[in-house]
């Protein structure tokens, strides 16, 4: 039977519901393709952080509301609305603040050690694109886009970006995305390697709820421990990589979940993980 929970996010701009172990967080600012704001952003750093921690969320699943996965920072916000407070801090102040806000967004995403999920309805830009390769798989929908944005307003690239796009495509196309800022419709960036799937614009949230439901019916300290080894594989050499394979490898020949799994190869059922 369907369990769920709603979250409360503290701000209507973020919406959270845990439905059969899978944390379905959705960007909720559709009249604003769902960018960052002062409330949203907190909410959602928090909401990353809690469903991390969460014995009872297996998967965490980021969407948007209407027709927008998010659409990055607020442009608008960056003019003559500029918060006045922030520019008079020091230089070294405001880079320390946001140094601080990305190791506490894509930072935290990439951290968590459950698998994590983009379901994109719609365009994700700049930061929001940060977003969603900070997450392990992307589901586009048809009429999706992404682009980086941030040749186009004159900046660099935050939250990660470039390591992320560059892991992801490869050092000559991330710089090309990066330098042209050109929009990349659903079926190249599947191509490229920049989204996993693309779906009908009807069943993107049926398709990406399926694919987390089935990962958060898993075995969840196997899951954990190949988070751990792909992670390491773009970090580490191969020997090092190689080796703590091999030690989480069999610490987990000793876990209830691993007899469980051969006993459901031998009986030919349905298996009921429990994380131990």
């Amino acid at each position: 039977m369907t369990t769920e929970t709603t979250v409360d996010t503290g701000t209507s701009e973020l919406l959270c519901v845990i439905r059969d172990r899978v944390a379905i967080i959705t960007l909720n600012r559709p009249e604003a393709r769902n960018s960052l704001s002062d409330a949203l952003t907190p909410a959602l750093r928090t909401m990353i952080r809690s469903c991390g921690e969460n014995p009872d969320v297996g998967v965490l699943l980021l969407t948007g509301a209407g027709e927008a996965f998010c659409a990055g920072g607020n442009v608008k916000g960056m003019g003559a609305h500029r918060d006045k407070a922030k520019l008079e801090m020091p230089l070294a102040d405001r880079i320390a603040d946001l140094q601080e806000r990305q190791r506490l967004l894509t930072g935290a995403l990439v951290s968590v050690r459950k698998p994590t999920i983009a379901a994109l309805p719609g365009p994700a830009v700049g930061a929001g694109l940060a977003i969603a390769m900070a997450c392990d798989i992307r589901i586009a929908a048809q009429s999706a886009f992404v682009a980086t944005g941030y040749a186009r307003i004159a900046l660099s690239g935050d939250y990660g970006i470039a390591w992320l796009l560059t892991r992801l495509v490869g050092t000559a196309r991330a710089r090309e995305l990066m330098f042209t800022g050109d929009r990349i419709d659903a079926t190249r960036a599947e191509a490229i390697g920049l989204v996993n799937r693309v779906v009908a614009d009807d069943r993107l949230q049926t398709e990406a709820f399926a694919l987390a439901k089935s990962l958060a019916e898993g075995p969840r300290l196997a899951l954990r421990y190949m988070k751990d080894n792909l992670d390491e594989a773009v970090l580490f050499d191969f020997e090092t990589a190689r080796d703590h394979e091999a030690e989480r490898l069999i610490r987990l020949t000793t876990t209830a979940d691993h007899k469980e799994a051969v006993q459901v190869f031998i009986e030919k059922r349905k298996a009921v993980f429990t994380g131990k």
